[in-house]
């Protein structure tokens, strides 16, 4: 077996590493939607890490970078689609930097921690396990900071139609991905120890992989159905789009016409289906009550809103009789999409772009829950459906059901919108509850809580969905462990990596 210091030394040369980090960018943008190759995240994980191994801090800082780059540049192309190039490349370079610096910490991980621990358990257990750790702190990293952070790109997000999905019901998305780089971290130590020359050293990768494929998702409790109608306008809802006074909501009520005379518990509208303050307008407000009237049913709309001098992106529950004192506002506002953080810095940086973005939505407070009838609906509003703390506050408060509205305009003709119902879809699987995904241009779909598609409408028709949704009771583990299980991986890798330090150094 060779020593330490051998095995310590880097497989691959730094031009190498950085090729094999771009391949590894590309393969890993290919298992996201549209691609939707979800088996692909397993070989760039294991490109990515066998680019890291042996590298010291410049080395390590190269190849993050050049993942990052290549990685966010193809995945979030469709940030481009209005704004440009500039909003597009700021949030590749930015996301680019950040994941080259929490990258960083894995590559010294490969270098320490066979030094402090040399003995086979240390090799194929502890250091994979930190392996696997780190990366999951990495993306926690990513996810909230900045300005709230961009939890867009977790591994775990890429296994909504694999068999590994039902792992977040256990173990939340955060621990899914854990799962599946521990898998590859295993693996890559075995072969550099020569274990493959016997196949009993590949048992426990194989057996590891093998408990993912066949758990089956964590159980939760029949409560029913609700006659679920949700209505996808196709109206004029993008940030540059031309629109008449009052288009956006006739485009909304024309589409849910074919709806009156249907038996339906609750009518759902997407995000940016009102294009005025119902509760300042009163022509708005008329329009919502004739349609929940008609359909005799609340209407889950959702509508930019006034409040205490400040502004938040609202979905309410406009009943039949003209009241809404049921109200959800979106509690994460994107960042130079909803409001402009440290506007006068970045003013006098790109004055002709921050001047077009003229929205200031403050975050919400208000709990993600309606009741409609004696059934708790959970609500998530746009990318706030990546957030888990929101996800998981409303099924923790009861939520029998979720339902995501959303607003893809501005991303028309892109993979963004097949992106964010993976998530949506995932969320289903790892909460045990049914979704309903509804967006203004789609695509919008109704999904099981197994994460099946009941119905769908496809992206730039205006149309219905009409179905009876499954209600469920009981939360998953994913659910009540998630969050715990991230704290133990962020900060149990970093306690793992800096032992390692302390004891190499020793050694």
């Amino acid at each position: 077996m060779p020593g330490s210091a051998a095995r310590a030394r880097p497989p691959l040369p730094l031009w190498a590493a950085a090729v094999s980090a771009a391949i590894a960018a590309l393969l890993m943008s290919a298992a996201y939607p549209a691609a939707s190759v979800w088996i692909a995240a397993f070989p760039a994980v294991a490109l990515l890490l066998l680019a890291l191994i042996g590298r010291r801090l410049g080395g390590a800082l190269l190849v993050g970078l050049v993942y990052g780059l290549v990685f966010y540049a193809v995945l979030v192309f469709w940030v481009g689609r209005y704004l440009g190039p500039v909003p597009w490349a700021a949030l590749t370079v930015v996301e680019g930097a950040l994941t080259a610096v929490a990258t960083v910490p894995i590559a010294l991980a490969y270098r320490w921690l066979p030094r402090a621990f040399p003995g086979r358990a240390g090799r194929v257990v502890l250091l994979p396990l930190t392996i696997a750790a780190l990366w999951a702190g990495r993306e926690l990293f990513l996810g909230m900071w900045p300005y709230g952070g961009f939890p867009w790109a977790r591994l775990g997000m890429t296994q909504a139609e694999s068999p590994l999905a039902t792992v977040s019901s256990w173990l939340g998305v955060t621990g899914l991905g854990f799962a599946m780089v521990l898998v590859v971290a295993l693996t890559i130590e075995i072969l550099r120890r020569g274990s493959w020359r016997r196949p009993i050293g590949l048992i426990a990768p194989a057996l590891l992989t093998a408990i993912l494929v066949v758990t089956p998702q964590f159980p939760t409790v029949d409560a029913g159905t609700m006659r679920i109608a949700a209505v996808q306008g196709n109206g004029p809802t993008g940030y540059f789009d031309h629109r008449e006074p009052y288009s956006v909501i006739d485009a909304q009520t024309a589409a849910t016409e074919g709806l009156y005379g249907e038996d339906v518990d609750l009518l759902v509208w997407p995000e940016g289906s009102v294009e005025y303050d119902p509760f300042q307008d009163a022509s708005t407000a008329r329009r919502l009550t004739r349609v929940a009237a008609r359909v005799e049913a609340p209407l889950l709309a959702n509508a930019a809103t006034e409040r205490d001098e400040h502004v938040f992106n609202t979905s309410m529950l406009w009943m039949p009789d003209g009241t809404a004192a049921q109200l959800h506002d979106k509690r994460h506002p994107v960042p130079f999409g909803e409001y402009v953080p440290d506007r006068d810095f970045y003013f006098a940086l790109a004055p002709d772009l921050i001047g077009l973005l003229g929205r200031e939505y403050a975050p919400g407070t208000n709990p993600p829950v309606v009741d409609v009838d004696g059934v708790s609906v959970g609500l998530s509003i746009c990318f706030d459906v990546i957030y888990d703390d929101l996800v998981g506050e409303g099924v923790r408060g009861g939520a029998e059901v979720l339902v995501f509205q959303t607003n893809n305009a501005d991303f028309r003709g892109t993979g963004e919108n097949l992106q964010q119902l993976s998530f949506a879809r995932m969320r289903a699987i790892e909460s045990g509850r049914s979704v309903v995904n509804v967006s203004t241009v789609g695509t919008s779909q109704i999904i099981r809580p197994d994460g099946s598609t009941a119905v769908s409408l496809d992206a730039d028709e205006a149309g219905t969905l009409l179905d009876d949704v499954e209600l469920r009771t009981g939360l998953t583990a994913g659910i009540v462990l998630g969050p715990w299980i991230q704290h133990v991986l962020l900060w149990g890798g970093l306690a793992a990596l800096l032992i390692g330090a302390w004891r190499a150094r020793r050694a």
